[in-house]
């Protein structure tokens, strides 16, 4: 018999071929085998929502896969159990394994601006300039408080790996998506691991906005040679939303210098927009060009499972244990980004202070139910329609049994969206287009999940059908 923790290595090695990635790192990532005979093994988790996401869904793959490496205990009981304390932040050591062995993330949103930021300089650095506006990097920004799922696996995956060799591959990094989904967090975290594996790396953080007025008070001051060492002098210069600067001519002329400076040095840059570089008006050719040199990703809004990841772990931080009903409410409701899946859960759970009440569904429902920007509620046969509507073919083709491309691809969409919004289980989802057999739909599932990383056309899709959903 192997030692309990070769054992639970090996069960996961083996679950993580298994189930996708984002779901791994989610669901999986943080348990650990406290303790097992042949009457019981006693697996621990972080917390409730994990717990019951193992129970209902997952217990099955877990037997299967601890009978495969020698354990066939009669029963498995999950139990919440405080994981030991992190490695300190400074511990270069948890910097060297992080492609290997990635942490569970899940983004939780922080103020930008807190008692805990600390601007960064480069050392040696004139102070002509002042640099008032500068938010400096958050030290609440950390790869092991963000969530990982399906929309920014990729993301931080590049920025684990920018983290240990920063200025070696994918420079520069360019992030882009919507409002709230993590690519703050990400840059800093960035930054943050830099800084914790070597105390005197000149990382300086900055919006474009905050560029743009040190720029313009160089300017004015007669301090364009202290503004220009400041930000050349960088070893990661990390700069959000970017977009800002088109039609800017002056500061695109600088940054452009700024960035060819740093990047003809193997320094490190990372740059975040809400578009990709080719959709930015405005936007001089040199700069568009320069954007997409290393690596370009973009983030997707969290799917469910994560959403109830972000919410679960927010509420433990809060020291609050919210009911699955609860938790899963949320998710189904709050579906645009992640900040105002945050401003509801606070929502919630400042009423239930205020009233020394439990938060439970009748609470949530109530403050929710009136919200404009609340989805409308969606059936299976909805997105079904909107899914054969997208794709120009019928609902019938789609239930049907004709294995043509043009109808495999809108029935392996319908079943993903299935999956992802309404999280319906694979037999339940196998019956909603008439399969009798559930493994058709989990492949489905996990091929668009994959392919929507990939596949440009694959991800415009389920972007678009799921607008007229909640339209």
């Amino acid at each position: 018999m192997q030692p309990g923790g070769t054992l639970w290595q090996a069960v996961l090695g083996e679950i993580e071929l298994s189930v996708s990635r984002g779901n791994f790192m989610t669901w999986f990532k943080q348990t650990q085998l406290l303790k097992h005979d042949d009457e019981s093994a006693v697996i621990g988790v972080p917390n409730v929502f994990i717990k019951q996401q193992l129970e209902r869904k997952y217990n099955d793959l877990i037997a299967d896969t601890l009978r495969k490496n020698g354990l066939n205990p009669e029963r498995i009981e999950y139990k919440i159990h405080t994981v030991a304390a992190r490695r300190p932040a400074n511990d270069a050591v948890s910097l060297e394994n992080t492609q290997a062995q990635s942490r569970q993330e899940q983004f939780v949103p922080s103020p930008a601006v807190s008692s805990s930021s600390r601007p960064h300089s480069p050392a040696g650095v004139s102070g002509g300039v002042s640099h008032t506006y500068r938010q400096g990097i958050n030290d609440r920004y950390t790869f092991e408080n963000f969530i990982v799922g399906s929309g920014n696996e990729l993301a931080y995956a590049a920025c684990q790996a920018i983290a240990t060799n920063p200025g070696t591959k994918y420079n520069p990094l360019f992030l882009y998506g919507g409002v709230g989904i993590g690519k703050t967090h990400l840059m800093q975290a960035v930054g943050n691991a830099v800084l914790a594996s070597k105390k005197d790396a000149r990382v300086v953080y900055a919006t474009s906005e905050q560029f743009l007025q040190e720029f313009v008070d160089a300017l004015r001051y007669k301090k364009n040679t202290d503004f220009a060492n400041f930000y050349r002098g960088a070893d990661v210069l990390i700069v959000d939303d970017i977009q800002f600067i088109a039609g800017k001519e002056k500061v695109q002329e600088e940054f452009f210098h700024t960035f060819n400076t740093l990047h003809q040095a193997q320094k490190q840059i990372i740059i975040s927009s809400d578009k990709p570089p080719k959709e930015i008006p405005t936007l001089e050719e040199r700069l568009r060009s320069r954007f997409v040199w290393g690596m370009s990703i973009d983030m997707q809004i969290p799917d469910f499972e994560t959403r109830c990841a972000i919410i679960q772990t927010k509420a433990d931080t809060h020291a609050v244990e919210l009911p699955r009903d609860v938790v899963e409410y949320l998710a189904n409701n709050v579906t645009t980004n992640i900040r105002e899946l945050e401003g509801a859960l606070n929502q919630l759970l400042a009423f239930c202070e205020m009233r020394a009440l439990e938060p439970n569904l009748a609470i949530i429902s109530g403050l929710l139910g009136s919200a404009k920007t609340r989805p409308k509620h969606i059936s299976a046969k909805q997105i079904i329609e909107r899914t054969a509507r997208h794709f120009q073919v019928s609902v019938e083709e789609i239930l049907g049994s004709k294995r043509d491309r043009d109808i495999v691809v809108p029935r392996q969409v319908a079943m993903y969206i299935l999956r992802s919004e309404l999280h319906l289980s694979f037999p339940k989802i196998a019956r909603e287009l008439g399969r009798k057999d559930h493994t058709t739909a989990i492949h489905s599932v996990e091929k668009i999940e994959k392919e929507i990383h990939l596949d440009t056309d694959i991800r415009d899709a389920v972007n678009n059908i799921k607008e007229l959903l909640y339209a």
